[in-house]
């Protein structure tokens, strides 16, 4: 281990003042072009390294971090998310750091404005956002660049935004490899039920509409002769609507045993197969909530794929903390692993990886 340079040692060496030297280390004002330039010379020749973390703490600023995110449910993905954000603010709690949290509903843009607008006009030092619309949620970006406060997408990539960072799965390859497993055993079905969750006929997010491209385009070049056949269900219904829903679906399709979807809800359709005692008909969906994991145990749904919602939420606040903070420089895309869990292996799967 190289020995420890202290800023004595480099006061000597330079021929100045240890508080020179520590101006200089700081970027303080009120030292000299010649102070410097000796100073500056000494650093270079011993390969000098600050301690960021303890120049982070002598400076004992603080810190306000916002993450907006969908409004959501108990066990919902975005609860894990957040869980994980505030995991990390509480690891740098040294570092003064506070995230606070900010919720929108999805779909409605005029509530996205109003929190954005409430973070931009209280004062932030970076932001995590979950974006709306590109339109909408450029208008914004862009402010947070003219003010020069960096943020971090998280669940949908706009590279047009110029963000500081990204996390999330690379959601083109996760809804092809979700077709490529759900066709482990299903390739010799005649149809696939695809279940959208949607509100005014859209779904719920740019990421499920990349991965229904993936899906589709795995389907199209390995099983064009089965028939996808959709179903849309609105968000935000009480539970005897998804039913009667279901049970007309079942009735004009008996022959569809399997199903998939590509957002975390897959328990509505898990849950009513449990009820309904269909044991010839299972589905395939995303995230390891808790509802899904019973559903998974209980064998109506056939495969999860998790994202590690935790640890999207933990390392967006410390990847800010990393590049605000520390000025460290950071990785501008972080892609979550794709990874496939059955009732086998679900009890092992750990959504913490700190």
């Amino acid at each position: 281990m190289a020995p420890k340079v202290r800023i004595k040692d480099i006061a000597e060496k330079s021929g100045v003042s240890v508080g020179t030297v520590d101006r200089i280390l700081h970027n303080r004002p009120n030292v000299s072009k010649s102070a410097r330039e000796k100073v500056e010379r000494v650093l270079k020749e011993i390969n000098y390294r600050p301690n960021m973390y303890a120049s982070a703490l002598a400076y004992n600023k603080s810190y306000t971090f916002h993450v907006l995110i969908p409004k959501h449910e108990s066990e919902a993905y975005w609860e894990e998310i957040e869980e994980g954000a505030m995991e990390a603010c509480d690891v740098r709690r040294d570092f003064h750091i506070d995230v606070k949290m900010g919720y929108y509903e999805r779909f409605n843009k005029k509530e996205f404005e109003e929190v954005f607008e409430n973070i931009i006009s209280s004062g932030t030092n970076g932001v995590v956002v979950v974006p709306s619309d590109l339109d909408i949620t450029k208008k914004y970006t862009d402010q947070l660049h003219e003010l020069n406060i960096p943020f971090i997408l998280l669940d949908s990539y706009l590279p047009d935004l110029h963000p500081l960072s990204f996390y999330g799965q690379d959601s083109l390859s996760s809804g092809y490899f979700a077709a490529k497993m759900l066709m482990l055993i299903a390739h010799e079905e005649k149809n696939i039920m695809l279940m959208k969750l949607t509100k005014n006929g859209k779904v719920a997010s740019k990421q499920q509409d990349n991965r229904e491209v993936g899906f589709r385009h795995y389907m199209k070049e390995h099983f064009p002769h089965i028939n996808i056949v959709e179903l849309d269900m609105p968000l935000d219904k009480e539970k005897a609507f998804y039913d009667e829903q279901l049970e007309a679906f079942f009735e004009k399709n008996p022959d569809v045993h399997h199903c998939i979807t590509m957002c975390s809800k897959a328990h509505i359709v898990g849950d009513f197969l449990l009820r309904t005692n269909r044991r010839d008909v299972q589905i395939m969906g995303y995230d390891m909530v808790g509802k899904n994991a019973f559903c998974l145990k209980q064998g109506s749904i056939s495969f999860l794929i998790a994202q590690h919602a935790f640890m999207q939420g933990y390392n967006c606040v410390d990847t800010l903390f990393k590049a605000i903070v520390l000025k460290q420089k950071v990785d501008p895309v972080n892609y979550m692993p794709i990874e496939l869990l059955t009732k086998e292996n679900v009890n092992f799967y750990r959504r913490r990886q700190l």
